[in-house]
């Protein structure tokens, strides 16, 4: 299933170059890799071969067959080993095409690949095209599909998403010199890294274009066979957030080809004000509370905690002891409930530089997660930001807000188990940009709260979080989601979802209208989106 038909290609879209450095490719994998180009319905292309040194002669002589049936193929060929970078620039160096794109040895493009970058290119006006692709096995059968948001800068810092297929206007790539040798394994990751930081545009066709090949030696269907691609990743993205973000620093992901972007925060560390409206529920305030101080490793926060007309007198009690405390605080707002207003009551009266919404039904389990909260909503380009959000079962309540999702916004991945895992779509433990997070726990610079306006009072009962969301997007500011930082969220114990109002529901529907049609960009049209879980979307037909 296809997310949108072909476009059509302007007349005079230009010379597309198709790149593919060789190296003792296996006869059938070459043939059928260039027979995949031949077979394109788009004619305006070329290939641009480079041998890098085969020493298997049937390597030869089907490019000197093939050269003598293409005229558009070009080959050159090394007589000593230099590597993918180098070879992958010898190949671009005959390149004439306005565009280019890479084409593994051994894989195979659709039919209407070419013609759907090129389309793209020229609709869109941007530097980089990508596309989804799937993974084509030994049997030769087609499987793993993997169909990726639109172009999403946090997720490419933590795994080079992308894959294939990845096309480049051809003079991005020559004014940052082409490939570097000193990331081979992960050169493609750098480019478009290197690319990007000096403000390349990139726009995605969400449709399976690409078939990557899966053998013994590659890493489709072996991850752990280029273990020196993963530290090549680790460079290239390293040398990314040195332009992009000075100071912070590139950690191992817990999987292979997966990377943490740790951020740097002035010193001292700026001022975290957690905010939490109740009445009474004091097992769960408490819980929370005490969680907050034992488990905390951030060193500068207070704790205000709005009162909503708590009638309980061990409730009383114990938020009159909290607030001996220096770091505790208490609001009284005995007014009719409004979550909006109780948000913004307090974050107006708040002491810090960021300020932390979060519901008293939550619960700390790791010492970092304040850290990594704060150091992401302090990012200049990031508005608001949450955390990854868990049931008391350990499954997943939240790792993002699709718009459109169930008919309205929703939680994808809601009661999947942790893992990582692209099974349709992207990982759910590794950090994102989505359009919106849950109000459970969100994150935003105080600056950045007030420059947008705050919290709609016209919401009573849910919906401002997202909401503010997508005004903060409007903005020019990211939504992050910060798998890194886990939390329990003892899902809605002390409300009744029955009591939400008919204008909370209107107001959301105003509010998520665009994306409740045209489609969350942070998602993938390809999906069902009435399953939490990622699944195919039904055809039509």
């Amino acid at each position: 299933m296809q997310a949108q038909p072909p476009q059509p290609v302007p007349a005079d879209a230009g010379l597309i170059s198709v790149i593919m450095p060789v190296c003792n490719t296996p006869e059938n994998f070459l043939r059928e890799a260039i027979t995949s180009v031949q077979q394109q319905t788009y004619r305006n292309w070329e290939i641009c071969i480079h041998d890098d040194a085969s020493d298997q002669p049937h390597v030869a002589k089907i490019l000197a067959e093939l050269q003598r049936e293409i005229p558009t193929l070009r080959v050159t060929r090394s007589v000593q080993r230099s590597g993918i970078a180098a070879t992958t620039n010898a190949a671009l160096a005959q390149a004439g095409g306005r565009w280019v794109t890479f084409l593994d040895h051994d894989d195979l493009l659709e039919p209407d690949a070419l013609a759907a970058v090129v389309a793209c290119h020229v609709r869109t006006g941007a530097d980089i095209v990508y596309s989804d692709h799937d993974v084509l096995g030994d049997d030769g059968r087609l499987r793993h599909p993997y169909f990726k948001p639109d172009w999403n800068h946090d997720l490419f810092m933590a795994q080079m998403y992308l894959g294939h297929l990845v096309s480049f206007e051809r003079g991005v790539i020559q004014r940052h010199g082409g490939l570097d040798s000193s990331c081979d394994g992960s050169q493609d990751y750098d480019l478009v890294l290197r690319c990007v930081a000096d403000g390349a545009r990139v726009s995605h066709v969400p449709r399976v274009l690409y078939h990557w090949r899966a053998h013994a030696g590659s890493t489709a269907a072996n991850a752990g066979s280029k273990p020196y691609a993963h530290d090549a990743g680790k460079r290239a993205i390293q040398r990314h957030v040195d332009v992009l973000y000075p100071g912070a620093q590139v950690d191992d992901g817990k999987q292979l080809f997966c990377y943490d972007v740790r951020y740097p925060l002035a010193a001292p560390a700026p001022m975290a004000s957690i905010i939490i409206p109740t009445r009474d529920g004091l097992d769960l305030l408490r819980t929370c509370v005490d969680s907050l101080l034992s488990m905390t490793d951030y060193p500068a926060y207070e704790i205000i905690v709005v009162d909503n007309g708590s009638t309980q007198p061990e409730t009383h009690a114990w938020l009159q002891e909290m607030s001996q405390r220096d770091d505790f605080r208490v609001i009284d707002a005995n007014v009719p409930f409004n979550w909006s207003a109780l948000n913004n009551l307090a974050a107006a009266q708040a002491r810090g530089d960021v300020l932390v919404f979060l519901n008293n039904d939550t619960e700390v389990i790791e010492g970092d997660w304040l850290q990594r909260l704060v150091e992401n909503a302090m990012r200049r380009d990031v508005g608001v930001c949450g955390p990854l959000l868990l049931y008391g079962d350990r499954t997943i309540q939240h790792a993002g807000v699709v718009i459109g999702m169930g008919g309205w916004a929703d939680h994808v991945f809601k009661g999947e188990v942790p893992q990582h895992n692209q099974n349709l779509f992207v990982s759910p433990v590794l950090q994102r940009q989505v359009l919106a997070v849950t109000g459970a726990c969100m994150v935003i610079g105080r600056d950045k709260f007030e420059q947008v306006g705050g919290f709609d009072e016209s919401f009573i009962v849910c919906g401002s979080d997202v909401e503010l969301c997508l005004r903060a997007y409007a903005a020019g500011f990211h939504t992050v989601y910060v798998a890194g930082a886990a939390m329990i969220h003892h899902e809605s114990k002390t409300r009744d979802p029955r009591a939400i109002p008919e204008s909370d529901f209107v107001r959301s529907a105003q509010a998520y209208s665009p994306y409740r049609e045209e489609g969350d960009p942070f998602y993938s049209p390809n999906l069902d989106y009435m399953a939490s879980s990622p699944r195919l979307k039904r055809s039509e037909a």
